[in-house]
């Protein structure tokens, strides 16, 4: 099993996500966009673990709303392919909300390891498994304004049900 915690930002950030999702859809390329699930839509993921109880996480909802300020674009590269995403500006408070989401969740596996305390990336994904040449032509067409909103909403999604428990 796999539970991710997320939070999820307000109208005005995700369509601006939305917008960037639907360029590289336009374009033939992978995006986040590609997947027609009602659960697919724009989060920042805080922590991803094999196994969580998504009702240790409701106090999260007393955290929120925060600001969350995108900025640019950030590249995280695994052998020859690259996700593509939108950077989220690291605050104070958006450190406080993940550090309590992480302490909830609890020491990460492994292969989570960048979703602890003091190793997160916080970002929005653009697109997943593009190889070089394509990642160039979606640079392109990202626009990656800086935009400054809130995350108004969190969630545990749950992989393997393919469902999601709304925090907030």
């Amino acid at each position: 099993m796999v539970f991710s915690v997320e939070l999820i930002p307000d109208a005005e950030l995700d369509r601006a996500v939305r917008d960037d999702w639907d360029r590289l859809l336009g374009a033939d390329l992978p995006s986040s966009g590609r997947n027609p699930a009602p659960s697919n839509r724009p989060h920042m993921t805080l922590a991803v673990r094999d196994r969580l109880d998504p009702s240790a996480f409701a106090g999260v909802a007393d955290l929120l709303p925060v600001t969350l300020e995108l900025a640019g674009v950030v590249l995280l590269g695994h052998r020859d392919r690259y996700v593509l995403a939108r950077h989220v500006v690291v605050s104070a408070q958006l450190l406080a909300v993940h550090r309590a989401v992480a302490e909830i969740a609890g020491r990460p596996e492994p292969r989570y390891s960048n979703t602890g305390t003091d190793r997160w990336t916080p970002h929005i994904t653009l697109a997943r498994g593009l190889t070089a040449a394509r990642l160039a032509t979606a640079m392109r067409l990202v626009k990656a304004p800086n935009i400054v909103g809130q995350a108004t909403g969190a969630r545990v999604w749950d992989a393997e049900a393919r469902s999601v428990t709304t925090i907030r």
